[in-house]
């Protein structure tokens, strides 16, 4: 439950952190969405890794490795232009559409 609890933080803080960047009209890459970036890749990890026992309750492996992939490529999109003063626009809604696909993936693939 604690480790739920800090992948949505992270969620929160990736999503409404990319969406404050946006709205504010100078797009770079701000801590907020770094570390939940970072927040989001390494609780999903700790939330898919003790679920490989096999099980009833057990996610599809595909839909792990899809969701792996996505929160990868977030991260990468976060954390090589994290120091530029400005990053392009279509980049960040990049950043953003991604985070809401791996959440879409998370809810509606069963």
């Amino acid at each position: 439950m604690i480790l739920l609890f800090v992948h949505l933080v992270g969620f929160a803080l990736l999503l409404g952190g990319g969406i404050a960047q946006l709205l504010s009209g100078k797009i770079r890459i701000s801590p907020a969405v770094l570390w939940g970036s970072i927040i989001q890749l390494v609780s999903g990890l700790g939330l898919a890794a003790p679920l490989r026992g096999g099980g009833d309750h057990e996610p599809d492996p595909a839909k792990l490795a899809v969701k792996l992939v996505i929160a990868v490529m977030i991260f990468i999109m976060v954390f090589i232009p994290r120091k530029r003063d400005e990053v392009n626009k279509g980049h960040f809604i990049g950043i953003i559409t991604l985070t809401l696909v791996n959440a879409a993936v998370a809810v509606f693939w069963r």
